[in-house]
């Protein structure tokens, strides 16, 4: 029953094989609302990973219950774990959890920060302070490591670089290449923090007078993978004066190095203009995969 989730959504789970789950989401649903005694009511429509919805429960406390797309990898349990980790700290509070049926009852926050429509200085500041929140040991979590995050993402471009006909430069691959095998020789078990993995305006949530972040992708990596991904955003700003103003001011921020923020930048850039790229994630992708060739050159 493909009309329960956006386009966006529909097109992800077709990419990963996950064409049954789209039409047992109905049945699946049903069966949290009753393990669960939830009420589940509107989809959220900017969802681009999950069947994400507003439930109640019993007592009436507004939540979120949120169903991931099954598809290789540990994607349920890190999120799970990560939002155990931060129990409510940088992160949206977990209230309920089911791994095996990847879903997840959240509490319900407020607008996005897209939503808010923020200047771009001030979102900065904000995402920089609720990332650092979530920073923090956590040796033995059992999640991957920014090395291996690094390998895949190499990975990840070279296969969909060719799978798509080259839609950017080859200078821009070879760059984000390049940078992604410094940051895998580079990571440290020792120095390596949790770190959310995806820090962007649209998963930053108002939380009373502050923020929270949602959809961790949680890693075990330098904490400047977090600033990187903050690299990849707001593309067409980046091809205005000198890109490595935002890089420096980050590294200034959160006294952080400003070389792996950069080449973490170039590694997501690349890597997500040709996710959005694939499932038709537009103008985004074309403009992260612009600003990429940009920079390359």
């Amino acid at each position: 029953m493909t009309s329960l989730v956006p386009a966006v959504v529909q097109e992800k789970a077709l990419a990963v094989g996950a064409a049954r789950w789209l039409d047992e989401l109905p049945e699946i649903i049903a069966g949290l609302e009753h393990d669960w005694s939830i009420a589940v009511g509107r989809r959220y429509e900017t969802s681009t990973e999950a069947f994400v919805a507003e439930a109640s429960l019993a007592d009436g406390t507004p939540a979120v219950l949120k169903l991931m797309i099954p598809r290789p990898g540990d994607h349920a349990r890190n999120e799970i774990t990560v939002l155990k980790l931060t129990a409510g700290e940088g992160c949206a509070r977990l209230l309920r959890d089911d791994e095996a049926r990847g879903a997840l009852l959240l509490e319900r926050l407020g607008p996005s920060m897209n939503d808010l429509r923020l200047p771009i200085g001030q979102r900065h500041e904000i995402l920089a302070g609720v990332a650092a929140r979530v920073w923090r040991p956590a040796p033995g979590a059992g999640l991957p490591t920014g090395a291996a995050k690094g390998r895949w993402l190499a990975g990840y471009i070279t296969a969909t670089w060719e799978e798509l006909g080259h839609p950017c430069s080859e200078r821009a691959v070879d760059y984000a290449l390049a940078c992604a095998e410094r940051r895998v020789a580079a990571h440290d078990d020792e120095r390596a923090v949790l770190v959310h993995g995806d820090v962007h305006e649209w998963n930053a949530l108002r939380a009373g007078d502050d923020f929270k972040l949602v959809d961790p992708d949680g890693l075990l990596a330098e904490a400047e993978y977090d600033l990187g991904v903050m690299m990849r955003e707001d593309p067409l700003e980046l091809m205005t004066g000198d890109p490595r103003e935002r890089s420096r001011w980050l590294a200034r921020r959160c006294g952080l190095d400003e070389t792996a923020i950069w080449e973490w930048g170039a590694v997501e850039r690349v890597s997500t203009g040709l996710l959005a790229t694939r499932i038709g994630l537009q103008p985004v992708g074309a403009q992260m995969l612009a600003a990429a060739d940009h920079i390359a050159r």
